[in-house]
């Protein structure tokens, strides 16, 4: 959202649930007499001014101009400082009808009400010391996010564990910071720096913050999630797996070779990570123009996949054809994508043939599946996420960076902190140790929001939805 010129407490409204049918709408309003405000459309105005905060009052919409009732709602008053957003709020529920709903939005905007900006309550929530940035932006990672493990690691930030985590290493710096003005106010003798403070808080600093830094790829992970392509040479199963992990039908199933000659997609969990799964044409020599170029389409996939789902026909056993494939695909795009080798249709032959030895050390993990019968599918999973979290080397859950801008502030304040450290042991004035460690909390502080430029905060809300 732009802040040039930016009102506080300017009365906000917006649409916050879905402009769709469905049972329940919800219309937030916030900002200076924004109650008064709605009492203006309301049928029982004296109960709503007069309504003590954290209570609903039950009543009608109606429009005033001519008295015509629009619709039943119930409205929630929070009183400020005890509301989201830190001021005065109004929250309309009314039936989900999209006409309905923005009926009485319009009819609020109508009465002294602008529309709120994308982001604009999270951003008065936290101008209003409701919350910080690392919350704020934990509450747009819950709603982008793509699967239960995914909301659970925005949820932490949310709950404030990132907070607590900043806050706790800018204590070690402060305290240091502390000890240091006391030697340069009142020095006692000439010691060296070396003898003028205690590095060990420093030390904890940096190690926390060092482990926090280690966080960011896992956190992308499940944020992002990642492509994995599904590939094989036809009628291997590749669209009775991708059916399977999508748990429908998307992909047409036949026993006729070539039956899938483009590629589709779809958004799957693989044990909580996020993926766009691919599932591609088979691989082989064709005639048939149109299935080679599926084929042609299926290789310049696997350039860009994270992860390449290599199925093997079980009863038909591993061919030269499959060989060609794993021989060629680790230069595909100039090194190494993990690769996971399933062996589809166990259920017909348990004990395939087995590759290559040579071969081997292609593979990330092999399993055993039958994609038609469904099993194996769980132990799949496992192993796909297994080897994608192998690649950010930690899967530590709670405290975590929820954005880039975080894992850079962290960095920025992390470079100074080891700085620091490296100035006093080599005994360059107190001074200079001080400048370091300001610096750090400043980029400290960029994490939570307590120094943060406003072309930053405009990028922040500008991604939200409007009503949040």
């Amino acid at each position: 959202m732009d802040n040039t010129g930016y009102t506080p407490e300017e009365p906000i409204a917006a649409i916050a649930t879905a402009l769709a049918p469905a049972a329940l709408g919800i219309i937030r309003t916030s900002g200076k007499n924004c109650i008064e405000l709605v009492s203006k459309v309301f049928s029982r105005a004296k109960a709503l001014t007069e309504a003590s905060g954290n209570t609903i009052v039950y009543g009608w919409i109606v429009n005033p101009k001519d008295n015509q009732k629009i619709d039943e709602v119930l409205v929630s008053v929070f009183k400020s400082p005890k509301s989201s957003t830190g001021e005065d709020m109004a929250e309309i529920t009314c039936h989900g009808g999209p006409s309905v709903v923005s009926s009485i939005y319009n009819l609020l905007l109508e009465n002294g009400f602008r529309t709120a900006e994308r982001g604009e309550f999270t951003f008065r929530a936290y101008i209003n010391g409701k919350t910080d940035l690392t919350k704020a932006e934990a509450v747009k990672e819950i709603i982008d996010s793509r699967t239960s493990s995914s909301i659970k690691r925005a949820a932490g930030r949310l709950s404030g564990s990132l907070f607590k985590e900043i806050a706790d290493v800018k204590k070690l710096v402060v305290d240091t910071l502390a000890a240091i003005e006391v030697e340069i106010e009142y020095p006692e003798d000439e010691e060296t720096i070396a003898d003028a403070f205690d590095v060990k808080g420093l030390k904890e600093a940096s190690s926390r913050l060092s482990e926090l830094l280690s966080t960011w790829k896992v956190e992308k992970l499940y944020q992002d999630g990642v492509r994995v392509v599904l590939c094989g040479k036809t009628n291997a199963g590749k669209s009775s797996l991708f059916n399977a992990l999508l748990k429908e039908d998307r992909a047409i199933v036949s026993d006729i070779e070539g039956t899938t000659r483009d590629w589709i997609e779809s958004w799957v969990s693989f044990d909580g990570i996020p993926a766009r799964l691919f599932d591609t044409a088979g691989l082989r020599e064709t005639e048939d123009i149109v299935e080679k170029r599926g084929v042609e389409r299926t290789l310049d996939l696997t350039k860009e996949a994270d992860l390449i789902l290599y199925l093997v026909d079980s009863s038909k056993g591993f061919d030269e054809d499959d060989k060609a494939f794993f021989e060629n695909y680790a230069s595909i795009s100039g090194e190494k994508i993990p690769l996971v080798l399933a062996w589809n249709k166990s259920d017909k032959n348990k004990n395939p043939k087995a590759i290559d030895a040579s071969l081997q050390s292609s593979i990330g993990a092999e399993v055993h599946i039958s994609a038609k019968e469904g099993e194996g599918i769980g132990a799949l999973s496992q192993a796909v996420k297994k080897l994608l979290l192998a690649l950010t080397g930690s899967d530590r859950a709670g405290k975590g960076l929820g954005s880039e801008r975080q894992k850079n502030a962290v960095k920025e304040a992390l470079d100074r902190i080891n700085h620091a450290i490296e100035v006093a042991d080599e005994g360059y004035a107190l001074d200079a140790v001080v400048q370091d460690l300001e610096d750090s909390l400043d980029s400290l502080g960029e994490v939570t929001g307590e120094v943060t430029p406003e072309d930053v905060l405009d990028s922040i809300f500008s991604h939200f939805c409007v009503g949040k």
